[in-house]
């Protein structure tokens, strides 16, 4: 079997590395028995006691253990215990010829992936092997993602600032923090969907391994977003510019759908993501559209305490907008009009709650940063002030209407490219 290749850093593909399988046991019948079954796609070291299993761990990765339940000298379970010591992330099989409650509990507490029973045939080897594997695999992403949260923290924390934006520092900081937030909203709730599936699990399903790999997906995601958005506004205060690429409107609202079905604000409310028939990408950074997208919903989720609708709505203006038929008044404002880039086809997306409304005297203010009617422990003010600056950055229009007691529409109008053209 060819080794399957990966690009190196410097664009020559070099050989994958092969997933490293202990094979612990006294007897040399089984240590061989697995090793044939594994040969082709392991790494197979092999150890007839626990302390050569133990030294072999200490001096290389070891992804995978099968061990025996019981040799002579130290157990088993003691080879266990002390694997986990040296790297909690090995997940281990346990062989047995004399299964006893007490050892298998015993296994159990030491976050053993499973066991299986002497004689052992191929497939029900294969099968606790590749398990285990699929469990390793996922513990490295989820700790290859803690990592990148860190250096992103470290990043933001080490940043010094140009003397002259000393006195924004207060907005833009609270800017990141209230960006990031929905991101790490989405991560906190998807990590406590994958703690409940596998925290106590000792046996994963197919279905089991393909609900972690999408929420994983979904997590890796919202770790890229929240290192883009925190390198957005770092790069705002060093004075660089950020370019931004066309960014895929029916794949933001899927996250944007995503994002939503794990958020704090969502209650009891309902809300329905309509997409385009034919996908259309917009002339902006997909991270700072997606983050459009979130504001909005989540400003018009949290809008009124009792259940209502929040329906977000996509479509395509071919032909420039009709500038003059907006006019501001006490239940519409229309934003960024002299920077509007109003060519078309435009990509239009508004955001329909049917709660309260906007108070007339209200309407004028809803911009302005920090300016919230929500509780202290409710809103920063902040969400609508990001969604102006975003959407201007972008070269787009943004319109509100409101009427009291039907509800509130925000529309964003934005330079669009229709698929296949340049």
């Amino acid at each position: 079997m060819m080794p399957s290749l990966v690009p190196s850093v410097d664009g020559v593909s070099a050989p994958r590395r092969k997933p490293t399988l202990l094979v612990v046991d006294d007897e040399e019948g089984p240590r061989q028995s697995v090793r044939v079954i594994f040969k082709e796609d392991y790494e197979v070291l092999m150890a007839s006691d626990g302390p050569s299993a133990i030294a072999l761990a200490q001096n290389g990765r070891i992804d995978v253990a099968v061990l025996d339940i019981r040799m002579g000298g130290m157990s088993g379970i003691e080879v266990l215990e002390r694997l986990k010591y040296v790297d909690a992330g090995i997940e281990v099989v346990m062989m047995t010829a004399f299964e006893t409650t007490d050892t298998m509990r015993q296994a159990l507490r030491l976050r053993a992936c499973d066991y299986i029973n002497k004689p052992f045939d191929i497939g029900t080897m294969r099968a606790a092997v590749a398990n285990a594997m699929q469990r390793r695999s996922l513990e490295g992403e989820i700790h290859n993602n803690n990592e990148k949260l860190q250096e992103l923290f470290c990043e933001l924390q080490n940043q010094k600032l140009e003397e002259q934006m000393s006195q924004n520092r207060g907005e833009i900081y609270a800017s990141i923090i209230h960006d990031i937030n929905g991101p790490l909203t989405v991560i906190s709730g998807f990590i406590q969907l994958l703690n409940q599936r596998i925290g106590n699990s000792t046996r994963l399903g197919i279905e089991d391994l393909e609900f972690i790999k999408d929420r994983l997906r979904t997590i890796t995601r919202q770790v890229t977003n929240c290192i883009e958005i925190s390198r957005r506004y770092l790069g705002f205060l060093g004075g660089g510019s950020d370019d931004a690429p066309r960014a895929g409107i029916n794949e933001l609202l899927t996250d944007l759908k995503n994002h939503v079905q794990v958020h704090a604000s969502l209650h009891n409310h309902t809300i329905n993501v309509e997409r385009l028939a034919e996908n259309v990408l917009v002339r902006m950074n997909g991270t700072e559209f997606l983050q459009v997208l979130l504001n909005l919903t989540v400003n018009a989720l949290q809008c009124a305490a009792a259940q209502h609708t929040v329906v977000v709505h996509a479509s395509v203006l071919l032909q420039p907008l009709d500038l003059p038929a907006f006019k501001d008044g006490p239940q519409d404002r229309l934003l960024n009009v002299e920077g509007f880039n109003n060519t078309a086809p435009l990509a239009v997306i508004s955001v329909r709650d049917n709660g309260p409304g906007i108070a007339p005297e209200v309407l004028p203010k809803i911009f302005q940063p920090f300016f919230t009617t929500k509780g202290p422990k409710e809103g920063t003010g902040l969400g609508l002030n990001i969604v102006q600056r975003l959407v201007k950055g972008a070269k787009g229009a943004l319109h509100v209407h409101s009427e009291l007691g039907k509800g509130t529409t925000f529309t964003v109008y934005l330079p669009a490219v229709r698929t296949g053209t340049s």
